[in-house]
């Protein structure tokens, strides 16, 4: 890969990996998951943290000597299922076919195999006359005859527990001191034993990845299968191949995803909401029917009917209430605005909370930051913000008080008054009804 980040920690629509086999062993109901890693692969376990067990392989002697590390680490009983940590797109429901195939045919190994996958630097898998598969040989070391085959093993086992902690110790090193997994179908052949296999219907299952431009090519399958996930689900998009959509993302029934669009990491959101075009939302929830238009949300909390944008941007720790208007070109971080309340154009609004149907004027700011620390700006419910006014935090805005366009508010404004001008004075009258 040419990185300094392991393999198996690459993404993939947002998760690494070594995550997506983990989650799809465990959605075919595999377990425990013993995840095999190098000495110094503090980085895996920060990712799956201890949702799994890990065993470590001091030298990279080979997949078999991989897998005899964790020997201990499961049943003695039942079936061990073997997995490569960059081989990431093999569906949960392949797993279980394989686990049921084995099963079925009392085998005491069972492969996946495909000969819908580009068959180059493959092993390919060899079979007797009668279909028995009876070898897996490498491509490197194969044959013209061999090379010419078209099925190619996918690196995925299902195998009889007692006989691979057997046979595994028996396996002899390579001309390179590996030992191969590839080297038990050879011996199960041997011995006479049932090898089966499952040949997957999706090419793709059996694409291992490693360089970037193979990194990409399963991004794409990914994010394909996301896509069609939720559509299937209920959500339109009108130009699919146009947006992106994380692995860990949820959509809610009706929602409308536009052209040019990307749901980035653990974002949820609701029923019949309008995302886009030309919209990024980062790890963040939103409620029903909010519609979002070519702005940048992250890390925020939208609750129902909101509307954002265009040419928004809400940052870490936006909380936005019931239908919250906010506009054209404004920025919003770490901040609580009520229920109804408006900021429709060029606003700053940071460090603040912001009572309920609030008006922010055009050009208005809170100046929160006073350059060693950052203060708080309070609005009271049904307060009007002036447009261009500059809130000078620490400040507080009473409730159903109102300030001036262009004023500089550096004092608290009590409830029911106004505060015009720079500095603003305070009037001691309740704004009239409009």
């Amino acid at each position: 890969m040419r990185s300094d980040t392991p393999k198996v920690l690459h993404a993939l629509c947002g998760r690494a990996m070594v995550g997506i086999v983990v989650d799809n062993a465990t959605s075919a109901g595999i377990g425990p998951v013993v995840v095999v890693t190098a000495p110094n692969a503090a980085a895996v376990r920060d990712t799956l943290d201890d949702s799994v067990r890990y065993a470590v392989q001091d030298e990279p002697l080979g997949t078999g000597h991989a897998v005899l590390q964790a020997r201990g680490m499961v049943p003695t009983n039942g079936d061990v299922v073997l997995l490569n940590g960059d081989v990431p797109l093999v569906k949960p429901e392949t797993l279980k076919a394989l686990l049921q195939r084995h099963a079925e045919k009392e085998a005491v190994l069972t492969l996946l195999t495909s000969t819908l996958t580009e068959p180059d630097g493959l092993g390919r898998v060899v079979r007797a006359g009668d279909g028995a598969i009876t070898e897996v040989v490498e491509e490197k070391v194969s044959s013209n005859r061999i090379a010419a085959l078209t099925e190619i093993n996918a690196g995925v086992y299902c195998v009889q527990s007692r006989w691979l902690w057997d046979t595994l110790p028996t396996l002899q090193p390579s001309e390179t001191g590996e030992i191969f997994l590839t080297e038990l179908v050879d011996v199960a052949s041997k011995q006479g034993l049932t090898v089966e296999s499952v040949q997957t219907t999706d090419g793709a299952e059996a694409f291992g990845i490693n360089n970037r431009i193979e990194l990409a090519r399963a991004e794409g399958v990914l994010r394909k299968r996301i896509r069609e996930h939720w559509m299937l689900e209920g959500v339109t998009m009108p130009d699919p191949d146009s947006v992106y959509i994380d692995y860990a993302a949820a959509i809610g029934q009706d929602a409308v995803i536009l052209p040019n669009t990307h749901i980035n990491g653990r974002t949820a959101i609701g029923q019949r909401c309008e995302i886009g075009p030309n919209a990024i939302v980062s790890d963040s929830t939103l409620g029903s029917d909010c519609k979002i238009r070519a702005s940048v949300i992250n890390e925020a909390v939208l609750e129902d009917h909101v509307d954002v944008g265009p040419f928004s941007h809400l940052r870490a720790g936006t909380y936005l209430e019931s239908n919250v208007h906010i506009g054209n070109y404004c920025e919003v971080k770490n901040s609580r605005l009520g229920r109804g309340a408006k900021s429709g154009h060029f606003s700053y609004l940071g460090d603040a909370k912001i009572g309920s149907n609030v008006n922010i004027g055009a050009g208005s700011i809170t100046c929160n930051f006073d350059g060693e620390k950052k203060n708080l700006t309070i609005i009271g419910d049904d307060a009007f913000i002036g447009c261009d006014t500059m809130l000078v935090a620490p400040v507080t805005i009473g409730a159903r008080s109102y300030t001036g366009t262009g004023s500089v508010i550096n004092k608290d404004v009590p409830p029911d008054s106004g505060a015009i001008g720079a500095p603003a004075r305070i009037i001691a009258r309740k704004r009239p009804d409009p």
